[in-house]
């Protein structure tokens, strides 16, 4: 059986919250990481979530 093309990744806030998305991605036709600017409720502001594990 082929294996799914799409995998979990979790996104992880730079301020340092601990806060967290979890979201999905095609690594096939996404090599790099992820980055991308969304909402941390702990610090009530916009900050860059990179890409991260799910342990």
């Amino acid at each position: 059986m082929a294996k799914p093309a799409v995998v979990k990744i979790k996104m992880l806030s730079t301020a340092d919250t601990g806060f967290y998305y979890v979201t999905k991605k095609n690594p096939r036709n996404q090599t790099e990481k992820m980055v991308m600017k969304k909402y941390d409720p702990v610090v009530r502001k916009h900050v860059e979530f990179k890409e991260a594990r799910i342990k």
